[in-house]
């Protein structure tokens, strides 16, 4: 790759996971006896950076870590997956993002994050890397991170003619600021229905009517039913619904980030939406077919 390559640069979280493996997730005043526990390099920011470069296009990393192990060992994760990492700044006093997600049987998980570092971000870190923003094709952002921070992002992206994409997870209110600077948002079935205000059936219908009801807000959106599959829907009229592939799923952990990374580059490849669609929707089907440990070599 090339300086003149397209670039897309992720604005948003790095957190060390602990990802522990039981029968089942605890309930309240439970304790589960687990199988194994292993740790990862995630975040919803870090983890599509890391599917961007996966791809083999430019990607570049905008975040904050502590000044502690986790903070060198996420660092040392997105320099050895291609990441461009020198815009993440270490914050000191303020301890890295972390999570712990626990894994059942089934392959679903349910996680607690601490965002730490996360919540240092600001204006100041747009205005530091404004020369590698002027560059972007295609700007990535997160709920992880404080608003304001991703409405500066979002600001210096659209003054340099960029295309802002918005994974709106976790789910929570936005300004109408940021809506207005977004082009094209990425939600889930429970995000939808948190954005749209009323019930959102995971299915593929489900995620098509949700797909409409979005685009009174954004110019585009795309919702992603899980094992069903992912539908879009613009103001152009243009709407579609693409069935997921069939795989035999080993985890879903950071699926929906898989998805988000792989679209953004396949958008800052030049490809039409539903080419980019499509081919986040395989890298997202690979990944949940791969055992976490194997997932470093896709």
């Amino acid at each position: 790759m090339t300086a003149s390559s397209p670039l897309v640069t992720v604005f948003g979280s790095l957190h060390y996971d602990i990802m522990v493996e039981a029968p089942d997730r605890p309930r309240k005043g439970e304790t589960v006896t687990g199988h194994a526990w292993q740790p990862k390099c995630g975040g919803k920011g870090g983890n599509q950076a890391v599917s961007v470069a996966r791809t083999g296009v430019r990607s570049a990393m905008i975040g904050a870590v502590g000044d502690d192990d986790f903070g060198r060992a996420l660092l040392d994760n997105l320099d050895r997956c291609g990441v461009d990492g020198r815009f993440v700044r270490v914050a000191p006093g303020a301890g890295s993002g972390m999570s712990v997600a626990i894994f059942d049987d089934g392959g679903d998980y349910g996680a607690v994050i601490v965002s730490g570092s996360n919540l240092t971000l600001s204006e100041k870190d747009i205005a530091t890397a404004s020369e590698m923003i002027a560059q972007t094709a295609v700007l990535l952002l997160q709920n992880e991170v404080p608003e304001a921070a991703n409405i500066a992002a979002a600001r210096a992206m659209k003054a340099h003619g960029g295309r802002v994409v918005l994974n709106a997870a976790p789910a929570r209110k936005l300004s109408g600021e940021l809506i207005a600077l977004t082009d094209i948002i990425i939600v889930n079935a429970i995000e939808a229905e948190f954005l749209a205000g009323v019930p959102v059936v995971d299915t593929l219908d489900g995620a098509a009517k949700a797909a409409r009801m979005l685009v009174d807000f954004y110019p585009a959106a795309i919702v992603t039913a899980g094992g069903e599959g992912v539908a879009y829907c613009d103001r152009d009229g243009q709407a579609f619904a693409m069935a997921a592939l069939p795989v035999k799923v080993v985890s879903t952990h950071g699926a929906g980030d898989e998805f988000v990374g792989a679209f953004a580059a396949g958008l800052a490849r030049g490809h039409q939406v539903e080419a980019a669609i499509a081919a986040a929707n395989a890298a997202a089907a690979l990944l949940v077919a791969t055992p976490e440990r194997e997932r470093e070599a896709i």
